[in-house]
């Protein structure tokens, strides 16, 4: 009897250490592969995309028959999953099974070879042939200017040029940035994948306060606020879902498992 029990306590702590290493090897970025399917390869991301783009030429086609103003206008864009694709950096990482680090990201970058969202070259050059000025607000890091500005005129976007991107020098708040190019120009639409491209109330926000202030702007959205599907990355989960807190994988999987509704 006491080998017997000497043979189960055996087998369960086999069981608990096989458990446990188990979960400790599950790769950092494995519950982004559908979501990165889904962008890479659904024709319904290209469509989302391009309803989005139909929906802000007539948008801009209304704004420019009916209002005017004693400042030029100005369509402010942020630059990635808006304007640029960057899905094969979030493929690396998955490949690599390692997490966002700022000498990886800046290594793409360098690069030069991202492609536009679906739809975004057509509606910026349209835009901008109608007299509106576009301006590039992006939390890219302002050292990256260079091979940003390359990427945007390789592409054949409008206003590529130092003037017109602004990227990120100190804070990521985006406030600051909108505010210089409104002191100058009637800012008449914004377009971006997370919320913090339209409005600094967004910032350091949780999911229950991001919804909820959502619900309170939601005339803007399709109006002056015309927002790309991304999945992938951004506040929706870093600050939303973790809280804005640093977890290993574990906590992390247990935390996405912990805020999905079931019945």
């Amino acid at each position: 009897m006491k080998k017997y029990t000497i043979y189960i306590s055996l087998l369960f702590l086999f069981i608990t250490i096989s458990c446990k290493n188990k979960t400790n090897n599950v790769p950092i970025n494995e519950h982004k592969i559908q979501s990165m399917l889904w962008q890479q390869n659904a024709a319904e991301y290209k469509a989302l995309c391009y309803q989005a783009f139909n929906f802000a030429k007539l948008r801009l086609d209304d704004i420019l028959e009916n209002q005017k103003a004693d400042k030029p206008f100005a369509i402010i864009a942020d630059i990635d999953e808006t304007v640029l694709d960057n899905s094969p950096y979030d493929v690396k990482l998955i490949e690599s099974d390692t997490r966002y680090e700022k000498s990886s990201w800046i290594e793409w970058g360098k690069l030069e070879i991202a492609k536009p969202v679906p739809g975004v070259l057509e509606f910026l050059s349209y835009a901008n042939k109608k007299g509106i000025e576009i301006f590039y607000i992006s939390n890219r890091y302002n050292e990256q200017l260079l091979e940003t500005k390359n990427n945007l005129k390789k592409l054949g976007f409008p206003n590529a040029d130092n003037n017109h991107i602004l990227l990120r020098k100190e804070v990521s708040s985006k406030k600051s940035r909108r505010t210089m190019v409104n002191n100058s120009h009637k800012i008449i639409m914004l377009l971006g994948d997370n919320l913090t491209d339209f409005s600094e109330i967004y910032d350091n926000k949780k999911t229950k306060e991001r919804n909820h202030l959502t619900d309170s702007l939601k005339h803007h959205f399709g109006n002056n606020f015309i927002l790309l599907p991304n999945p992938i990355y951004g506040d929706w989960e870093s600050k939303g879902i973790y809280e804005g807190k640093n977890w290993n994988t574990i906590q992390e999987d247990s935390i996405r498992r912990s805020k999905i509704i079931s019945y």
